[in-house]
């Protein structure tokens, strides 16, 4: 047969041709398989919840580690709270479910917060005096920060969460004892961030993902934090704007890959800048 192919040479290139393609579609067979399984058991179609790999879990751990200066055991730790937190998870199932039909129609009836951990973890370790998230959506970030804040404050540490939007429904998960914690402010969220007179320890860029806009609110804040706040972007697998701010004002950066378990999104990541 080699020989038959070696004496013509289109069925030769065909042949390799074919099995190229058969060797580089292996690496998407699995996840097209992801994606019919989605259609048919999920509801969600923007912001899409999910866990992280074991291992992707573990170099989050990691990641948290070398930035805040804990041991690993520590921040892995921590990441765990909030998935052993029944309060936090019953509460978050009870108000998907009280849901309006229109809103529960694109919601699942389950806790998955993927690389929000690593946002509920900084705020775990560092303690800060004010978070901030422009661009919240639903709110699971949201409540999920205000349930740090309300441990940090059960150790003595008292925190403000404000999360801005520019949809006037946003955020219907932040409510109950969580919403004490915290609060929404609706409207253009660079108009929202000029408004704020104070220092923010944790900055959360996750609002309108244009680069433009995300630069925009990156040099807003700048003179509202201090050597000790760190900046976390949600956009940073698509854009440089971060790591630019970063080099722009002598500021470390790096990155966490997000690794999704069992899900077609290939996942997002964590963009960090903080003081050298």
């Amino acid at each position: 047969m080699k020989q038959i192919l070696k004496k013509v040479p289109f069925l030769h290139k065909a042949t390799l041709l074919f099995r190229r393609l058969k060797f580089a579609t292996s690496y998407y067979n699995y996840n097209y398989r992801l994606i019919f399984k989605w259609l048919f058991n999920s509801k969600e179609d923007t912001n899409l919840t999910f866990n992280l790999t074991k291992t992707n879990y573990d170099y989050l751990a990691n990641f948290i580690s070398v930035i805040t200066k804990k041991s690993y055991n520590e921040c892995l730790s921590i990441l765990n709270e909030p998935q052993k937190d029944s309060e936090l998870i019953n509460f978050i199932l009870q108000k998907i479910e009280h849901l309006p039909d229109q809103e529960r129609q694109r919601v699942d009836k389950r806790v998955e917060f993927g690389k929000r951990l690593g946002w509920y973890a900084f705020v775990r370790i560092l303690k800060p005096k004010v978070v901030v998230e422009t661009g919240i959506d639903k709110g699971l970030g949201a409540v999920l920060l205000c349930s740090a804040l309300k441990k940090n404050s059960e150790e003595g540490f008292n925190g403000r969460y404000y999360g801005t939007d520019i949809n006037a429904k946003a955020g219907y998960l932040l409510d109950g004892v969580y919403k004490s914690f915290g609060e929404i402010l609706y409207g253009d969220s660079i108009k929202s961030l000029e408004g704020l007179n104070f220092d923010i320890d944790i900055f959360i860029n996750d609002s309108d993902h244009s680069a433009d806009y995300e630069a925009r609110e990156y040099e807003t804040i700048k003179g509202k934090i201090s050597d000790t706040s760190i900046i976390l972007g949600d956009n940073s697998h698509v854009t440089s704007k971060l790591s630019d701010f970063s080099i722009k004002y002598d500021r470390y950066f790096l990155f966490f890959d997000e690794k999704p378990e069992n899900h077609w999104y290939p996942g997002g990541g964590i963009g960090v800048s903080f003081a050298k």
